[in-house]
């Protein structure tokens, strides 16, 4: 089972390789909030919470990804190395790019 830092990873140099950022989300004082906001090169903005696959989102992480979604913000919980290759990988098609480095 991979590590969340390397699932991190994963994602950060994938979203990259896209052409796009995976900011690290760090809010004082806004416990819970997801771990990366990520901007594609075509402006769409989606926020992701990255987990090992036997792990799931604290009650307060669930609260604020609602939050989030209560204002039409996209929201993603990522378990693990596959569901993050497999959020690459439909990005990928639709912006027509290549994301495996």
């Amino acid at each position: 089972m991979a590590l969340e830092r390397n699932i991190e990873r994963k994602l950060v140099s994938g979203v990259k390789a896209m052409g796009g950022i995976a900011y690290k989300w760090v809010s004082p004082g806004n416990t819970g909030v997801p771990d990366r906001i990520v901007i594609f090169p075509d402006g769409k903005i989606e926020f992701v919470e990255l987990k090992t696959e036997t792990n799931k989102p604290t009650p307060l992480q669930t609260a604020q990804m609602k939050r989030l979604q209560h204002m039409n913000c996209v929201v993603y919980v990522l378990r693990g190395e596959t569901a993050v290759n497999e959020y690459l990988d439909v990005h990928s098609i639709r912006l027509g790019v290549e994301w495996k480095p």
